[in-house]
C-alpha cells in the first residue's frame, strides 16, 4: 500500500545516486516540484528517461544529475533548444551525457511492455531512420505468423518512475484526468513509484475519462500543491508559458544557470522559484 510521505523524504527514500529514473508527464502534470527535489538532494549517475525531456531534465543535466539519457524529443516547448542539454553532449558540461534516442511510438512500446512484464516490444516503426544503428535497445524480428520484419524495441523498467497527479486518498490510491500521456505505464513498470499529488482527499469522486492508480502499484503519495508549475495541472492551474520563455535566457549561459542552481540548493526543501 502506497505511504503518504513529504517530498524531500519520498525522494530521499527513492530515488538513489545510479537509478534509472523516470519522470513522466506529456505537457501536462510534469512533476517540476520533484525534480527539484533531486538537484537539492544533489542525486549523481542518473539514467534520465523521458518521452518528451524539457525544462526539468535540462535542469537535472545542468546541475550535473545525469549521465545518460533515455528520450524520443527534447527541447524547451514553444521556444527552442534545451542548452544545458546541448552544453552536456556538445562539450561536456558539467559531465559527459550519453544519449539513447528513439520514436515517440518506440518509447510509448517500450513502457508498455516493462508495465506487462514482457521483454520487448513489437511495432512497425523506424523504417527510413538510421535509429536502429546508434540504439542497441532497436533490433529487428520476423513475424512468424507473416514473414513481416518489424521493429523491437526493448522493455523500460525504470527503477523508480515520478509523476504528478491531481488527486489521492488517503489510503494511497491516485488519480489523475485531462491530457495523460505514459504515466500510468511509467508507475507499473518501475520497481519503485512517487507520485506528487494537488491535494489528498478522503475520498476520490468519479470522474469521467479519469485514470486511478490503485495504492498496490505505488510506493509513496506526496501532497505537493503546484507540483507541476511551470507545467499545467488541469482544474488546478493554467499551463505558465511566460516561465518557459524565461528559462531560455537562464539555460543559455552558464553563469546565469549556476545563480540559479545554487539559488534553488540554498531555498527550503520543497520550495519553488519563479524562473524570472
Amino acid at each position: 500500500m502506497a505511504e503518504l510521505v513529504g517530498l524531500a523524504d519520498g525522494v530521499a527514500e527513492l530515488v538513489r545516486d545510479g537509478d534509472t529514473v523516470a519522470l513522466e508527464g506529456f505537457t501536462h502534470l510534469i512533476p517540476a516540484r520533484a525534480g527539484l527535489e533531486i538537484i537539492r538532494q544533489r542525486r549523481r549517475d542518473l539514467t534520465l528517461v523521458r518521452m518528451t525531456p524539457d525544462l526539468v531534465y535540462d535542469q537535472l543535466i545542468g546541475a550535473g544529475c545525469a549521465r545518460k539519457l533515455v528520450f524520443a524529443w527534447g527541447g524547451n516547448p514553444g521556444v527552442g533548444s534545451l542548452h544545458r542539454l546541448r552544453d552536456a553532449v556538445e562539450n561536456g558540461w558539467p559531465a559527459p551525457l550519453e544519449l539513447e534516442e528513439h520514436s515517440h511510438a518506440g518509447m510509448a512500446n517500450r513502457y508498455v511492455a516493462g508495465a506487462s512484464g514482457l521483454p520487448f516490444a513489437v511495432l512497425r516503426g523506424y523504417q527510413g531512420t538510421d535509429l536502429a544503428g546508434h540504439t542497441d535497445t532497436i533490433r529487428t524480428v520476423t513475424c512468424p505468423f507473416t514473414g513481416e520484419e518489424l521493429a523491437a524495441v526493448a522493455a523500460l523498467r525504470p527503477d523508480v518512475t515520478v509523476i504528478h497527479a491531481q488527486r489521492a486518498d488517503r489510503r494511497g490510491n491516485v488519480q489523475l484526468w485531462g491530457l495523460v500521456g505514459v504515466q500510468k505505464e511509467a508507475v507499473l513498470a518501475a520497481s519503485r513509484s512517487l507520485v506528487t499529488v494537488e491535494e489528498v482527499v478522503d475520498e476520490l469522486e468519479p470522474r469521467p475519462g479519469a485514470v486511478v492508480l490503485p495504492s498496490w502499484v505505488v510506493t509513496a503519495v506526496a501532497e505537493v500543491p503546484g507540483g507541476a508549475r511551470p507545467s499545467y495541472a488541469q482544474d488546478y492551474y493554467e499551463r505558465d508559458n511566460d516561465a518557459y520563455r524565461a528559462w531560455d535566457a537562464v539555460s543559455r549561459s552558464r553563469e546565469r544557470f549556476t545563480e540559479w542552481l545554487e539559488s534553488v540548493r540554498e531555498r527550503e526543501r520543497g520550495s519553488v522559484r519563479r524562473l524570472d
